[in-house]
């Protein structure tokens, strides 16, 4: 389940405290001895779901979850959609020295949420507001769309000679791309588009997600969680006391893969040892 997006500087909801009469005060007893005996991994785990840092997409399989694309524009620009799926560009705000690698949504109107339609390898796009980005046959982008239609799918196809980019393509093989306003208003934002044919600096973007949906950063992190596990844990997994070699070596295997098998053998070593 995708959860409630946060940008830099949103203060974090203070929790409410449960009150009540006696049954009240037996479930907080029961909660504070559940916190008590929480193991780090599960608090790990918790934390690392709430991780609202961005960070860009290196290739096709990274992108899922709440997405910003960041468009070849100067400044940089995001791919945005207001309440009645109107499309446009949306200068970037969160931006460190106009780096696109730096690029974190400052308005919800720039969020996307990336999904694999189901037996393909197209995406779609649902914006905001509930409904998907779509792109008509004269290559005019909207998104008021709530069913998925060939109009609804486009394929992401990384860029040959500059990793780290994308091409967005519809279905017509065409590429979503962003050019200079056609409007006579002075300082008119750029406007974008779904009818280049060619691959050109206007049609490669890079795609910022939500940390904790990066692939790589979660099998990091679940290895981490592996990692961590205290001498007195591991004591009651085998059922003895251990010298430090042995909780090297437990360790070790926690991180390999073949922890139960690293236990089994601790355990009949320690009845060898005392009946031998």
């Amino acid at each position: 389940m995708v959860k409630a997006l946060t940008f830099k500087g949103d203060k974090k909801p203070k929790k409410r405290k449960r009150t009540g009469g006696a049954s009240g005060k037996a479930d907080d007893d029961d909660n504070r001895q559940l916190k008590t005996a929480k193991p780090s991994t599960e608090a790990d785990a918790d934390a690392d779901a709430d991780d609202d840092s961005w960070v860009s997409a290196d290739v096709t399989a990274d992108i899922s979850g709440p997405i910003m694309f960041v468009l070849p524009t100067e400044p940089p620009t995001a791919l945005a959609c207001d309440a009645i799926g109107k499309v446009f560009t949306l200068p970037i705000e969160n931006i460190v020295d106009n780096n696109p690698i730096t690029a974190e949504p400052h308005d919800v109107r720039q969020v996307w949420v990336a999904n694999r339609i189901v037996g393909t390898e197209h995406f779609r796009f649902k914006g905001h507001h509930g409904k998907y980005l779509s792109c008509d046959k004269i290559g005019l982008f909207s998104a008021t769309s709530e069913a998925i239609t060939p109009l609804e799918s486009f394929s992401v196809i990384p860029t040959a000679d500059t990793p780290g980019t994308f091409q967005i393509q519809t279905l017509r093989d065409t590429f979503l791309s962003v050019r200079a306003s056609r409007s006579s208003k002075a300082n008119a934002s750029p406007e974008v588009r779904g009818d280049e044919t060619e691959i050109t600096f206007d049609t490669t973007l890079r795609i910022r997600m939500q940390a904790r949906y990066k692939p790589k950063l979660k099998a990091s992190k679940e290895e981490k969680a592996r990692e961590k596990i205290s001498r007195a844990e591991l004591e009651a997994a085998v059922g003895r006391r251990l010298d430090e070699d042995e909780v090297k070596r437990l360790k070790r295997a926690r991180r390999e893969g073949d922890y139960h098998e690293a236990v089994l053998d601790l355990k009949v070593k320690g009845k060898h040892d005392k009946y031998g």
